[in-house]
């Protein structure tokens, strides 16, 4: 192979690395951390890409997004081929290439990973996205001739919103029921400004309404209309996409102090409702100056990093496995770290204690060990003996994952729930009432976007064949 080949060409390129704001400007402000990239550095990282005969990136999508031709066309400076290209499998591409966690997925399969930095294919699939937006060149998918046959999507999340552009596109009449008066589910709720500001939500969900979808705000299924009153209003298949917006607790003494908070609740004030652009918005949220946030996922990091922009002197997270355990997206550990966040690892809270007053001022907590994996195939912390001491602390943020809320279900007990609450479904998203589809976090818990998206595009598929069936 002579020096000159592509593929000797392809490796010499190191990475390219995301701009960023500052740390020290960005900690206090609500502006998104990363800035993307511009076309010159996309398309020196799209010369990267190997083009591999057989791409095990699409194989780590779970929406199997053609990834090589997406970043071929980059390269080549089509830019608006590569936005109908990725467009064919992804329908968010601004929202996916923001919050996805590609180390996990499509970079992981990578094969420069093997001896170089993978392709950075969530940064190029966030410029073709942001590119268009740009240059107002948003285009319409192509669709199915309308058959007339309405479906009903529950929950606006990356599951309903990609099952509904799926039976969009498959012809179908699809109307959204969201419960919020905004549409995005945990994308709105859940992920700070910071990390993905709102409007790039709304932009994504405008390219909904492009194909003819109606949202209905304010729609509580289980309390403003049932399942059943669906039925009857003439939807022939629904998919339910709620998510699991249900607070988990630790079950400690003197949990029910002051200050106190769940990481639902502390980021859906400041996300949703914005607590964050205060006086403009006058949604009250608790504030303190020492604050702990206990967990340390994705959730619990972002609760951190908003504690930091609204004031807070020091946020220390406390986790009871090591840091090559945290299952936050390492890109949003790195910024928590350059942003001040401690890290107390390998720490477990046992009490939290309280003023004369009934107001959280400090909390117990003891230090682990790891011991032999558990069923997460994760080291098993242990407490070590007499090993306990004090954390001060006037602010508690308490985000270990979520359960299943209830109120859906419990109004029809026709559909099969686990143990845990969460509905019971096949590889395809069917349950056990025909029908009725489900996918993302209210079948599996907590997960990834992509991963919703993925369950909503198979059901979407599986919808689609039972339709044409009946």
């Amino acid at each position: 192979m002579s020096d000159s080949t592509p593929k000797k060409k392809s490796v010499r390129i190191p990475r390219q690395k995301m701009p960023t704001q500052d740390p020290k400007l960005r900690v206090r402000n609500f502006n998104e951390v990363n800035l993307g990239f511009d076309a010159e550095i996309a398309q020196k990282e799209a010369e990267r890409c190997l083009q591999c005969a057989k791409p095990l990136c699409v194989e780590g999508c779970p929406v199997n997004i053609n990834i090589p031709e997406f970043i071929k066309l980059i390269k080549e400076g089509e830019i608006q081929e590569a936005v109908r290209s990725i467009k064919e499998y992804n329908i968010l591409p601004a929202i996916c290439g923001r919050v996805c966690q590609q180390e996990n997925q499509c970079e992981s399969k990578c094969v420069m990973r093997k001896r170089f930095k993978s392709v950075a294919i969530g940064s190029l699939e966030r410029f073709i996205a942001d590119w268009e937006r740009a240059n107002q060149l948003k285009e319409c998918p192509d669709c199915e001739a309308p058959n007339n046959i309405k479906v009903a999507i529950i929950g606006s999340g990356p599951a309903g919103l990609t099952c509904a552009a799926d039976m969009a596109r498959f012809g179908y009449e699809v109307t959204i029921f969201e419960a919020f008066h905004k549409g995005g589910g945990v994308l709105v709720y859940g992920i700070p400004e910071f990390r993905l500001p709102k409007e790039i939500v709304e932009d994504e969900i405008e390219t909904l309404k492009m194909l003819g979808i109606t949202i209905e705000y304010n729609m509580i299924i289980g309390k403003v209309l049932s399942i059943d009153d669906l039925k009857s209003m003439g939807f022939k298949a629904i998919f339910i996409g709620i998510g699991a917006g249900s607070p988990r607790f630790l079950g400690l003494p003197g949990e029910n102090l002051r200050g106190i908070v769940s990481a639902n609740e502390y980021l859906t004030r400041t996300n949703l409702m914005k607590a964050y652009d205060f006086p403009r918005f006058k949604t009250p949220i608790v504030k303190g100056k020492n604050i702990v946030v206990i967990g340390g996922g994705n959730t619990a990091m972002d609760s951190a990093r908003t504690a930091l922009r609204l004031g807070a002197n020091t946020v220390t997270i406390v986790y009871r496995r090591a840091m090559e355990q945290l299952p936050a997206r390492l890109e949003e550990v790195h910024h928590g770290e350059e942003e001040g966040i401690i890290f107390k690892l390998l720490t477990n809270p046992i009490r939290f204690i309280g003023d004369e007053e009934g107001k959280v001022k400090e909390m117990e907590v003891i230090q682990m060990k790891l011991g032999e994996p558990d069923e997460s195939g994760r080291a098993r912390p242990i407490p070590i003996e007499n090993s306990e001491f004090i954390i001060k602390t006037d602010l508690v943020i308490i985000g270990i994952g979520n359960n299943s809320n209830p109120l859906l279900t419990s109004t029809y007990p026709a559909l099969e729930l686990n143990k845990w609450g969460y509905i019971v479904t096949d590889e395809i998203g069917k349950t056990n009432v025909e029908g009725i589809y489900a996918g993302g976090d209210i079948v599996t818990g907590a997960a990834t976007v992509i991963s919703a998206m993925g369950a909503g595009r198979k059901a979407a598929k599986a919808m689609n064949q039972y339709l044409k069936l009946k």
